[in-house]
């Protein structure tokens, strides 16, 4: 057994070590990647030829966490790990649009990449390992690949940068991004923040790529020590007789298509589509069976250069707008009457439809993974349906895409919610059409929403979707705002940014291209502050604060604090106190301990029934007081006397002895019976049992004694 090991030393002291040939050695790769007791296996499988036909990279990567690893069983009737949850998916994301761009543009074997946790003891966050675990497992593999990468967590704490940080140490960050690079560039960027600048984002991107340097370092190493050399392929043949032909006959064409400035999606997909259609007039359909692909194949990278070249050379964009131009934008809020709230958010050819539903804490959603326990107050859900492209395909759940989509615009608008808003909040974005940067639509359809349903959010958040076209490493670029579709599929960078008038809360950026440096992210986030302040000044147009109120079918929620002791007479034995709140005024009571004290939520779809709620509660949490009077209702007759209860929740014995001045043999003698009422001064409470001493004879005059 040849087993090798790198170890990587972090700036706190930390180490991280990457171990080759002990485990899954029948995989084409495999490492195991450690830091403290966190450990994650990753491994690549690589088909050895193509499938016919295939013209692109499939790549498919997938993240999981296994319960064990912190000696947890899964939740669920089975109690097994079933498919990839939210979390998993948006991890095998990240680490699928790093590598994704660094494979051989003509490599198109299946290739599977796994990254699995099998220990963890909740200290080190695993997320942040598996970039640099399964770029380690493609470096030591016979596949080809143009890297290695790694990615880090950077945040920012107390205004200091931390690389990886620890699960507690994220909780005090004001700023959290996954940053993936090679050594010579950075290739993605995800994460969200406090309202940060745009040059505090530019710093920590320097940090994070100091630190992944360091990380395909120790990989190149570990590569060159395995010794595995590269495996020989041949996924394509090409005509370069037929490539120079297309180009001949179509790039003009093609370039004249470029720069007619047709802002309609559609005719522009038809006159380029009509290209290649009288290209392909002059063979046969014989010919065209073999040929046919590759023709399809040329035109594509004549269509793209055509594209590029006219943005470069002569500033022009695909629908005629200006390098730094917004589309047109109209927005409309209460649409729907249904939902809390509602809002469309339209910006050229993407349009979204957004609702804000208001719940309480039994809507809260209920996270159990493998290291992270709790609920989420704040949800939004992104759909992506076919017919926003005009695609005649039935909808098959939800996809990847939509799962990642949605978090972005999660991240964006999470911050803005106050802390300790007492409703549960849902933002659904459906996405009506799509013509680049739904995600970014979904924000600020997503904001107005909120604001048409009374949400008081802190300030209003809008985002826009940044794209580059470069060529000789960066020396000529062009950075567009606000990108089509067809400008993030032929340019080099697809850049996200979110954000107040105030500062960025989330962004998320893909690299297809080698040599952006510094200055060019510098310009893009400059020229996206601009577009996102664009953007929110349509926003503030349509409404420019959040409503001063909920709307008249939103429920009405109440939070109080109870004594900590008193949890139990509210829910009452079996929940019978709390069901019968419920049931006699219509509210929804839920009720959890918090710190010292119960926290008791109210909710109700009118004033009467939540005030109704919250008085039956404060009769129970009242304390008695020695002195007072109360009306009581005979509960149980007992030879001794009466159990009354004077109190919601509270009972005590009325002795026979203090019903009456009088002496009565038996309590059938004085009358009382169960469902009587009477009222009793509470005497005394023994402080050792506390129990109560009740009477009602103190409250009739006492007969005078005789003679």
């Amino acid at each position: 057994m040849n087993v090798v090991t790198k170890t990587i030393t972090m700036s706190d002291g930390r180490t991280i070590t990457i171990e080759t040939g002990k485990l899954a050695k029948q995989a084409d790769g495999s490492v195991m990647v450690r830091m403290g007791n966190t450990m994650l296996l990753a491994t690549v499988c690589s088909a050895k030829d193509a499938v016919p036909g295939t013209d692109f990279m499939p790549l498919s990567v997938d993240y999981k966490e296994k319960f064990a690893s912190n000696g947890r069983f899964p939740g669920g009737f089975t109690r097994r790990e079933g498919r990839l949850d939210d979390y998993e998916i948006l991890i095998s994301r990240l680490v699928d649009r790093a590598l994704r761009p660094l494979f051989p543009s003509d490599y198109h074997a299946e290739t599977v990449v796994n990254v699995t946790m099998y220990s963890a003891d909740g200290i080190d966050m695993p997320d942040a390992l598996a970039g640099l675990a399964a770029s380690a497992a493609l470096s030591v593999s016979d596949v080809p690949f143009e890297g290695p990468i790694s990615e880090v967590r950077v945040a920012r704490i107390d205004g200091q940068f931390v690389v990886d940080p620890t699960f507690e140490q994220l909780e005090k960050a004001d700023m959290d991004i996954m940053v993936a690079a090679t050594l010579d560039n950075i290739m993605m960027v995800e994460g969200e923040m406090n309202e940060v600048g745009e040059d505090d984002l530019l710093e920590a991107l320097k940090v994070a790529h100091e630190a992944i340097k360091i990380h395909c370092q120790a990989q190149l190493e570990l590569m060159q020590e395995v010794g595995k050399a590269k495996r020989v392929y041949c996924h394509e043949e090409n005509d370069d007789e037929l490539k120079e032909k297309v180009r001949k006959e179509c790039y003009d064409k093609a370039y004249q298509m470029a720069a007619s400035s047709c802002a309609d999606k559609h005719k522009r997909e038809e006159g380029f589509k009509a290209i290649v259609d009288e290209f392909k007039a002059q063979f046969s359909e014989e010919e065209l069976e073999t040929k046919g692909a590759l023709i399809d194949k040329y035109y594509h990278d004549v269509e793209k250069d055509a594209m590029r070249r006219c943005v470069l050379d002569e500033g022009k964009r695909l629908d005629g707008r200006k390098l730094n131009e917004i589309r047109p934008i109209w927005c409309e809020v209460g649409y729907l009457p249904g939902p809390h709230g509602s809002a469309i958010f339209t910006r050229g050819e993407t349009q979204s439809l957004s609702t804000v539903t208001l719940g309480t804490k039994q809507d809260e959603k209920i996270v159990d993974e493998a290291l992270i326990q709790g609920h989420d107050r704040f949800l939004l859900h992104y759909n992506f349906p076919p017919f926003s492209t005009g695609e005649a395909r039935t909808v098959r759940g939800v996809g990847r895409r939509e799962v990642g989509h949605g978090h972005l615009a999660w991240r964006a608008l999470k911050r803005m919610i106050p802390e300790g808003y007492p409703y549960v909040v849902r933002v659904v974005s459906d996405i009506l059409e799509s013509n680049g940067s739904s995600s970014m639509a979904t924000v600020c359809a997503g904001c107005l929403a909120l604001m048409d349903a009374g949400v008081p959010i802190k300030k209003p958040v809008a985002g826009v979707a940044m794209g580059l076209i470069s060529e000789n490493k960066g020396t000529n670029y062009a950075v567009l705002s606000d990108i089509l579709g067809d400008e993030d599929h032929l340019g080099d960078m697809d850049f996200k940014v979110t954000g107040t008038k105030d500062g960025i809360t989330a962004t998320q950026m893909d690299i297809k291209v080698d040599g952006l440096s510094y200055e060019i992210l510098a310009k893009a986030l400059a020229q996206a502050k601009e577009g996102r302040l664009h953007i929110l000044g349509k926003i503030t147009d349509t409404l420019a604060e959040p409503r001063a109120d909920l709307k008249p079918h939103a429920p009405r929620i109440e939070v109080m604090e109870i004594p900590k002791e008193f949890i139990g007479a509210v829910i009452g034995p079996g929940g019978k106190i709390i069901q019968g709140i419920q049931a006699e005024t219509g509210a929804t009571i839920s009720i959890e301990e918090v710190d010292d004290c119960g926290r008791v939520e109210i909710a109700a779809t009118n004033k009467e029934a939540l005030d109704g709620a919250k008085a039956k509660i404060k009769a129970i949490v009242a304390i008695p007081e020695v002195g007072e009077v109360y009306s009581s209702t005979v509960k149980s007759i007992m030879p001794y006397g009466a159990f009354v209860e004077f109190m919601p929740g509270k009972e005590g014995l009325l002795h026979i002895s203090e019903i009456e001045w009088k002496r009565f043999e038996s309590m059938e003698d004085t009358g009382l019976k169960e469902g009587d009422t009477i009222d009793v001064k509470l005497l005394d409470i023994d402080q050792k049992t506390g129990k109560f001493k009740l009477s009602h004879k103190v409250l009739i005059p006492k007969p005078e004694k005789k003679g």
